[in-house]
């Protein structure tokens, strides 16, 4: 029976190598997550619900460790639960009792829960669409790192695959983009689902604060498209927002007219080709019918004529003299105008002083 208590003793050692090595996969925030990780810890934990949902309930503590949230306990997030193990299913954790303006649990400030219930996500949730997703849905659960770690589900390169886990054929459309293939390219420039309709203040095109909507397209594609150095960094000319703003359509847009053609009116919103693609709207072939959708009627001649004239440049042709020979006019009848108006007041001011000259003293007439 002797030779039994050493292997004993070394098992009994086994048994605490392992569970200092579990201590040590815990976040900071103390051992007694290790209650939860009894359960949760084990890898193909889960549960079957009664409607056949498989629910992963494994939670890797190394995910803990190098989370944003490793200093915090699993109950300062699951609050509702108070006995381990727990009979009821906990309630889905709620963000806002840390993340607000002015709160002191170390979140960053600033009221992104509340910028997000007012937004077309929150307000769908609200309505009581399950569909709709929330912070989890976007940020993860026990792997949420900052937006500038690389490993973060919302770092800039991984925001269209989070998003496009809703918006699929949106997603798909953007992957084949200029935008789309860029970013698989490596491009830090290049912009992201975020970028164009923002993170928690997402609204619809249809309202007028979303930086989507007809009247706000064209100043946000402007954020890129108007900055020299990134366009020249790709081969892009800057001159096209300025183009756009002269235009007919740019002025027209300016003045509230929603009606007028904005950026994605010809190049579309997600599906961006360059204009030498023959899928692209902007294509020589395709212009006609781009055109066409504002322009019943819209043939050939729409695609002979170039697209985004700077007048001010004599590669603009016929329409750069004609802005000038109109700037000549308007100059010239201005300075004429000017110059009859002198004469006119010094012709007034000379027959006034002959009149005050001429007369005598008083009573009297020359």
């Amino acid at each position: 029976m002797r030779p039994a208590r050493p292997l004993a003793a070394l098992f009994a050692l086994l048994l605490l190598g392992a569970a200092a090595a579990r201590a040590q996969e815990v976040p900071a925030a103390g051992q007694e997550d290790l209650r939860c990780l009894g359960c949760h810890g084990k890898p193909g934990f889960k549960k079957v619900l009664s409607s056949g949902q498989v629910l992963d309930l494994f939670v890797d503590p190394t995910f803990l460790r190098l989370s944003s949230h490793k200093e915090r306990r699993c109950v300062e997030c699951h609050a509702d639960v108070n006995e381990v193990p727990h009979k009821e299913r906990p309630q889905r954790v709620n963000c806002r009792r840390c993340h607000y303006e002015g709160n002191t649990a170390g979140a960053p400030q600033g009221e992104r829960y509340l910028d997000f219930e007012n937004s077309v996500h929150g307000k769908a949730l609200k309505a009581g669409n399950t569909k709709a997703p929330v912070c989890q849905d976007c940020h993860g659960d026990h792997n949420i790192l900052p937006g500038d770690n690389g490993r973060s589900n919302v770092a800039h390169a991984h925001v269209p695959q989070v998003c496009g886990a809703c918006h699929l054929q949106v997603y798909a459309q953007y992957r084949e983009s200029v935008h789309g293939k860029a970013l698989a390219r490596g491009v830090k420039d290049v912009p992201v689902c975020t970028d164009c309709h923002g993170e928690h203040t997402i609204a619809r095109p249809e309202e007028t604060s979303s930086s989507v909507n007809a009247g706000n397209v064209s100043n946000t594609c402007a954020r890129c498209h108007s900055k020299v150095a990134i366009m020249e960094k790709y081969g892009v000319k800057a001159e096209q927002v300025a183009t756009y703003q002269e235009s007919f359509h740019g002025i027209a847009n300016e003045f509230g007219v929603l009606k007028a053609a904005n950026c994605s009116s010809c190049h579309t919103a997600h599906e961006i080709l360059p204009e030498d693609d023959p899928r692209s709207t902007v294509a020589a072939a395709n212009i006609p019918g781009t055109c066409g959708r504002c322009h019943p009627g819209a043939n050939a001649n729409f695609a002979k004529g170039r697209i985004h004239l700077n007048p001010k440049d004599r590669s603009a042709g016929v329409v750069y003299w004609v802005s000038l020979g109109f700037k000549v006019l308007t100059i010239g009848t201005l300075a004429g105008l000017f110059v009859h108006i002198l004469m006119d007041l010094y012709r007034q001011m000379k027959g006034r002083r002959r009149a005050e000259g001429g007369a005598g003293p008083a009573g009297e007439t020359p």
